[in-house]
């Protein structure tokens, strides 16, 4: 039998692909194993990618497809479209996709239709919301993989309810942690002006920022959090384009107490976290971090793919009731509040058992 010894291609194209791919890329150079780093700029925006990949040492990736902002059709599409003529030409010994945004999709449909192994980390997850587009994203993707790197015991055993075969699926741990986990020991002298005295907040999904009334409930939400303790709200691109669009930016920047941000780097975020009473959000990895971190973590949606953070973590759906998430702020700032447990293999050496996982089958 032929062995590939071509290299591997890490395919990502959002922010938060980055926090994954990055410990997978420093595993690949410590072994000498050749790789390359294809960006599908999904996120073009400076504020969401550029800092990520200089921060977590990702560097200038090999390729740069620069697909831009669009509708989930046209991103894909253009993924897909600009991905092929790559592949082809580098012919990997197999592609890595993370994580359900539409990068991770197309790139792995792409490398599919080619013959190409597809290997996806962070396999498994389900928030059985189809109204979600990660979701799609999520269950299709592990459809296409030749194997699935998961991160948790619940994760495997959606695969096998949905009929993948054992022998497909590796559960190597929490890829995010070992990013966390570098972070910290990085940033040990780090100091937060106003530590344990705020909460952190961060909103993006369409639930809760792309309907007028939605995106008033959240804006008198945080004038009343902001009450409670002080609050620094780092404001996504999206929220921002939308409490201009409703009319809303005004009332919002008149709350007392209330910082809003640009959109962090990702060493000021996690030191924002590690010092924050608690943390409010309708975002994903995020809710692994506080998990991992042991900080109280609100999430602000009805579904969660995330359920492990929920059981053994300190995570609390919300739903969308924010009156119900300024009752439970009230309750953590009295000290009442869950504690983590330990979640198995989320110990900092996710990318090295990737790795051994990537080398022994391909």
């Amino acid at each position: 039998m032929k062995v590939n010894l071509n290299p591997f291609l890490l395919g990502a194209g959002a922010r938060p692909n980055f926090m994954k791919i990055a410990p997978i890329a420093r595993a690949f150079h410590k072994r000498k194993i050749l790789y390359h780093l294809l960006n599908t700029g999904q996120h073009h925006d400076p504020a969401l990618s550029d800092i990520f990949l200089r921060e977590l040492g990702l560097g200038r990736p090999d390729y740069d497809l620069g697909v831009g902002s669009g509708s989930h059709a046209q991103t894909t599409a253009r993924v897909l479209e600009r991905s092929e003529p790559i592949l082809q030409k580098l012919k990997p010994r197999a592609v890595i996709v993370v994580g359900d945004v539409n990068s991770t999709l197309a790139v792995a449909l792409a490398a599919s239709k080619l013959h190409i192994p597809v290997v996806h980390v962070e396999a498994g997850l389900r928030s059985r919301d189809r109204s979600m587009p990660e979701e799609t994203n999520r269950v299709l993707t592990d459809l296409i993989s030749d194997l699935l790197l998961t991160p948790s015991a619940d994760a495997d055993a959606n695969l096998y309810q949905e009929g993948i075969s054992r022998t497909r699926v590796i559960r190597v741990g929490n890829v995010m942690i070992d990013s966390l986990v570098a972070a910290l020991r990085r940033m040990t002298r780090m100091k937060n002006s106003a530590r344990d005295d705020f909460f952190l907040m961060t909103f993006h999904r369409p639930s809760n920022v792309d309907s007028p009334q939605g995106l008033l409930h959240l804006v008198q939400f945080l004038s009343r959090a902001a009450s409670l303790l002080p609050i620094q709200l780092p404001l996504h691109p999206r929220t921002w384009a939308r409490l201009r669009e409703f009319k809303l930016w005004n009332r919002v920047t008149a709350i007392s107490n209330l910082h809003i941000l640009n959109p962090m780097g990702y060493f000021d975020f996690v030191n924002a976290m590690r010092h924050a009473r608690a943390v409010v959000t309708d975002s994903g990895g995020i809710q692994e971090e506080t998990t991992y971190l042991g900080v109280p973590c609100l999430v602000m949606r009805t579904t969660t793919e995330r359920p492990i953070c929920m059981e053994r973590g300190t995570s609390e759906l919300m739903g969308e009731d924010f009156d119900r998430a300024l009752q439970r702020l009230r309750k953590i700032l009295k000290g009442d509040w869950k504690k983590s447990k330990p979640i198995r293999l989320w110990d900092g050496r996710t990318a090295e058992r990737i790795v051994t996982a990537l080398t022994q089958r391909f």
